[in-house]
């Protein structure tokens, strides 16, 4: 599957070793003299690494590897003590990942793995320090609250006559990671781009209690990249059902393609529903497919 995971520059890398030190996952080894990424498997694609390495010789890149796996990295972790453990839960916590988060501490709760939970549970979510773009940071929250962003509030969330059903960010299909937290066992709406702006009560029919993304099947480059995210939405997220709601011009179907080839790829049978939206806000269509 496609999915974002650590890139090394051999020939920046001095071998420091502050990238090894800083991965409590164990993805990383010195070999040679440089730092190797020796297991997929225990890389989240968080980036944290990335920050520790002077000579940035560590970056993100989307290619082809194995579905990292929170409870293997957890297994890993535990000989390591509660310091490593400690380390890797607030990683997850500051990256917005709380569907890993929640899987670990579980697993340590089974397991009696003797943790302060509470050093977790009680530290604030940091704002965004740099090291990307700030507007794609994963978020999850479960209600309507304003996210700092240097701009002053005109007019609270709360003036409006509804409130926002939105649960995650980001939402732009290219953007987000289809193995995010929010994805897991969740009801899925795939939206066209001009949807929302059509339909005056998307939020209220098509989004509460779902989680987003959205995606124009006309303008957007790169569909490939769509239908492997969509894909590991199924295979590694294990979305319940997923919704397609689109535009009734003709050129919005394509959305409902990729999403239909993702599911015939992935080999698992979901429920899907097809919306369709007319340009003046009616829907016209409404079935499973």
């Amino acid at each position: 599957m496609k999915r974002t995971i650590i890139k090394i520059d051999e020939e920046l890398c001095n071998g420091c070793e502050a990238c090894v030190q800083g991965c409590h996952e164990g993805a990383l080894q010195m070999i040679d003299g440089k730092a190797r990424l020796v297991s997929e498997l225990y890389c989240d694609g968080l980036g944290a690494c990335v920050g520790d390495c002077p000579v940035g010789a560590i970056t993100l890149e989307e290619r082809e590897a194995v579905p990292y796996d929170e409870i293997a990295t957890i297994q890993r972790m535990i000989p390591k003590g509660e310091k490593t453990i400690l380390a890797h839960l607030k990683h997850l916590k500051e990256h917005g990942e709380f569907g890993y988060l929640k899987e670990a501490v579980s697993y340590l709760k089974a397991n009696e793995i003797p943790v302060d939970f509470s050093v977790v549970h009680n530290m604030p979510v940091p704002q965004h320090q740099g090291g990307g773009c700030p507007g794609s940071k994963e978020i999850s929250f479960t209600a309507p609250k304003p996210v700092a962003t240097g701009f002053k509030m005109v007019h609270p969330v709360h003036t409006y006559e509804s409130a926002s059903q939105l649960r995650q960010w980001p939402v732009q299909l290219h953007l987000l990671n289809p193995q995010a937290g929010y994805f897991k066992g969740a009801d899925v709406v795939l939206a066209a781009d001009c949807v929302p702006f059509s339909f005056p009560d998307f939020h209220n029919r098509f989004l509460k209690g779902k989680t987003l993304a959205i995606a124009c099947p006309k303008l957007d480059s790169n569909k490939e990249s769509y239908l492997q995210k969509i894909k590991s939405m199924i295979v590694d997220s294990q979305i319940n059902t997923l919704q397609v709601v689109i535009m009734e011009v003709p050129c919005c179907g394509g959305l409902l393609s990729l999403a239909m080839q993702a599911v015939k790829e992935a080999g698992k049978k979901i429920p899907v529903k097809l919306s369709v939206v007319g340009i003046k806000g009616e829907v016209l269509q409404e079935e499973w497919v």
